[in-house]
């Protein structure tokens, strides 16, 4: 068992790193919502229903699909589905596998559009992605990256709510 005093530094240093993750997300909540009567749905329907459909696809396994809703920089920067398709099994689990997804408000960051969601990883952890979306020249919306930030300190127990993640 770990001593007292080395413990409580570690807990301290937790809460230090989750208080600066937060405090990322701030610039996101006080731009604001990109929300506005009219274009603001359509706008916030086509970026969800990218994401929807590339979450989908690492369901599948199907690398070729996912890579297809990535921005053509990010293309560039893997080069070829499997290893874009690797990366996300290895180092965005919470993407590559969630047990639930939640779409919060979609914002502008840095004259950047940002798309906020709330996945439940494979490992009962919830967490934040942040996915900055471009839009190409036929007007399609891609994913530009991802970001993932905790949600919070606290593992979800699956246990005492069986219905929570439908």
């Amino acid at each position: 068992m770990t001593n007292g005093p080395t413990m409580v530094v570690r807990r301290w240093v937790l809460r230090r790193i989750r208080s600066a993750a937060l405090m990322a997300l701030v610039p996101l909540v006080g731009a604001g919502v990109a929300e506005a009567a009219g274009s603001g749905r359509e706008l916030r329907n086509d970026v969800i229903g990218v994401l929807k459909r590339q979450i989908e696809a690492f369901r599948r396994d199907d690398g070729k699909a996912a890579f297809s809703y990535a921005s053509p920089d990010v293309q560039d920067q893997y080069g070829s589905a499997a290893s874009f398709l690797s990366r996300f099994a290895s180092t965005y689990k919470a993407v590559y596998r969630p047990q639930s997804v939640t779409f919060l408000n979609l914002a502008y960051s840095r004259g950047r559009l940002v798309q906020r969601v709330l996945l439940l990883g494979p490992d009962g952890n919830a967490v934040i992605a942040l996915f900055p979306m471009v839009k190409l020249d036929d007007g399609s919306w891609r994913m530009d990256g991802c970001v993932l930030v905790p949600a919070t300190g606290k593992r979800a127990d699956l246990e005492e709510k069986p219905g929570v993640l439908g």
